[in-house]
């Protein structure tokens, strides 16, 4: 486990969400001082992420903004009023069908909340970024593994459109101000805490309550599905990460699982069988996700721990013990 100083201080941003919540809690036990912020927006409940984050809340080391990064001078009075030593920018706004629909509004929250945080990096002197990307980089790619070098020139959603525009944005406050920075291209994370409009959560309470569950296609699509454990030890190593200026790094399950799998996983799981309501494939779904990460394994060490069958065992112990709490989910 990685030990920090106690005075290093990391602003993380999107804290009240899955990930940033769950990296809250990892760099406060690794002794970091952690500033968080969230616009708390309605995608899904503020009760969920006021749990989320109650374990931090009351943590010396934990400060939250209740703010919105569009809004340049509520960051600007974050900066001013903080010693920042390094940012994990997690906050967009999330989801691939929705952005399809209000492609305005991603550009707005994914974009240009984005380009005002670096701004505010710029001239406040902070020199470290680690970056969420996303596996929806790579569109429907060709290539059996996906690798950093390959072309991401030809997203098929305006929320990929958003996720690579901001790494080449990255890259140029690098090029211009050395702010130091590792994109990291995050592949179908899951586990507690896990948004209830992503699969995974949303076909275990559909099973869980004998409802139809969707399957878009003939049930083959892939996902490289990540436990969120491991990412939480990818986005830590990113940032102590010191040995180039920037990079753009895959963090992946290394375990490419079908949508008849997953669902097969979560029926064990229960211990109840799912009804399947059989669709067509949805327009800005990708048929494959699948992370190479020998990158990340050279350059941040990285080594996923938990397999896919263990990590939806996680997850559901997890959702049955807070049932109560994620009815009504979106």
């Amino acid at each position: 486990m990685i030990h920090f100083d106690n005075t290093y201080t990391v602003l993380v941003t999107g804290a009240a969400g899955f990930i940033g919540s769950s990296l809250s809690e990892a760099l406060l036990s690794q002794g970091c001082k952690v500033i968080g912020v969230d616009n708390f927006n309605d995608y899904y409940a503020r009760e969920i992420k006021e749990d989320n984050l109650s374990c931090c809340c009351s943590h010396p080391n934990f400060k939250l903004y209740e703010d919105d990064l569009s809004n340049k001078d509520a960051v600007k009075r974050i900066f001013d009023e903080q010693k920042i030593d390094a940012v994990v920018h997690l906050a967009a706004r999330a989801g691939v069908r929705p952005s399809i629909e209000r492609p305005l509004d991603y550009c707005q929250s994914n974009i240009v909340a984005s380009l005002i945080l670096l701004e505010e990096m710029r001239l406040h002197g902070v020199k470290k970024l680690v970056f969420a990307s996303s596996s929806s980089v790579y569109g429907n790619c060709d290539a059996q593994v996906f690798t950093e070098d390959l072309k991401v020139t030809e997203p098929i959603s305006q929320y990929a459109a958003t996720k690579s525009a901001m790494e080449q944005f990255c890259y140029t406050y690098y090029k211009l101000y050395d702010i130091k920075t590792v994109c990291l291209r995050f592949f179908t994370v899951y586990g507690p805490r896990q948004r209830q409009d992503l699969a995974i959560h949303k076909f275990t309470r559909l099973i869980d309550e004998g409802k139809p569950v969707p399957m878009f296609g003939d049930g083959q699509t892939m996902r490289d599905y990540t436990y969120i454990d491991d990412i939480i030890s990818g986005v830590v190593s990113a940032l102590v990460y010191d040995q180039t200026s920037y990079e753009i790094i895959n963090l992946g399950g290394g375990e490419p699982v079908t949508l008849k799998r997953m669902i097969s996983e979560i029926e064990q799981a229960l211990g109840k069988k799912a009804i399947i309501d059989y669709q067509p494939m949805q327009q800005g779904d990708v048929i494959k996700t699948v992370a190479g990460i020998d990158k990340a394994k050279h350059l941040l060490g990285y080594a996923p721990k938990t397999n896919f069958s263990s990590g939806i065992a996680k997850f559901v112990a997890w959702y049955k013990a807070n049932k109560s709490k994620t009815t009504g989910a979106a």
